[in-house]
């Protein structure tokens, strides 16, 4: 199934120390609306199935999100999810009246952004308000809880249990602002870390085959797609889908991948899914080496 982040807009209006989405575009990037709808048209030939409205702050746009959610649903069908730091849900009824919008337009589900980063930012009540609401008025959330999984969080986290809401702890990415953080050791087994790695379109028409980190790797623009000044849709998603490195990632995982390339196991355990990602193909020479190997040493590198 084909799924895809849809970044209308890079403006945010806070300024995480954890973002990584910014510092690495202009802050006020912007689609217009008649070519977001073009586009979206364009992504449901394509047999898109799933458009989650992130990058900056989409609820900045309230009207022009919902225009382009009620396109998705009412002309073509698509599943859609807007990614949100809440900033507009300082009360209940504040709460109310966006969810209840983006829900009788036809909004799937709504995902909060939390962390004792945003929360510097945004009031913790804020995410209680919102979730509140989506539970109220029937709409589909839940609370992306972002940690570095050190004992600072623990306050966040019983504060979300406290008050009985969905959420699911995900890791900080080491980028954007966050690539200057401390890292946390980590006590994990040896896991494989496959990354389904959902495209991602920025403002700048510019489309990724990862949308988390993949727009960071500037030393080699592994994940860079193309343009759809350049490209259509249906080109850059086959290109995705065709790539031999990406389809390793996707099956084989990050961890099979490290070891193939000379990474000792005690050495891979240390990293987090998306900081091997970057090490490995984000070095032109390990990228090189592993784009000779894709159709030949990496096959045979399975279980």
């Amino acid at each position: 199934m084909r799924n895809i982040a849809f970044g209308y807009s890079t403006r945010c209006n806070v300024k995480c120390e954890h973002c990584v989405a910014a510092d690495a575009v202009p802050e006020n990037l912007r689609m217009e609306l008649v070519q977001a709808t073009e586009i979206i048209a364009e992504m449901a030939a394509a047999q898109i199935q799933g458009i989650s409205f992130t990058a900056g702050e989409p609820l900045i746009y309230l009207d022009e999100i919902t225009e382009l959610v009620k396109l998705c649903h009412q002309k073509y069908g698509i599943y859609t999810r807007v990614v949100t730091n809440c900033f507009w849900s300082k009360t209940s009824a504040l709460a109310d009246s966006y969810i209840v919008q983006l829900k009788e337009n036809g909004l799937s589900q709504l995902r909060m952004s939390y962390s004792r980063w945003h929360q510097k930012n945004i009031a913790r009540r804020n995410i209680v308000n919102a979730a509140q609401s989506c539970e109220k008025n029937g709409l589909d959330y839940f609370i992306s809880f972002v940690t570095d999984f050190s004992e600072q969080d623990d306050a966040c986290e019983v504060y979300l249990r406290e008050h009985g809401l969905k959420f699911f702890p995900e890791p900080v990415i080491f980028a954007g602002r966050a690539g200057s953080f401390d890292r946390q050791p980590i006590h994990t087994d040896y896991q494989a870390n496959c990354c389904p790695m959902n495209p991602y379109l920025a403002p700048s028409l510019d489309m990724y085959a990862c949308c988390d980190a993949g727009s960071h790797f500037t030393n080699t623009n592994f994940f860079h797609l193309g343009n759809l000044e350049d490209s259509t849709v249906e080109q850059l998603l086959q290109k995705s889908e065709t790539n031999s490195l990406y389809n390793h990632i996707r099956t084989m995982g990050i961890t099979a991948i490290a070891s193939f390339t000379g990474y000792k196991a005690r050495e891979i355990i240390q990293y987090r899914k998306c900081e091997l990602c970057e090490k490995m193909f984000n070095s032109p020479d390990t990228l090189a080496m592993l784009e000779l190997e894709a159709h030949s040493g990496l096959n045979s590198w399975y279980r």
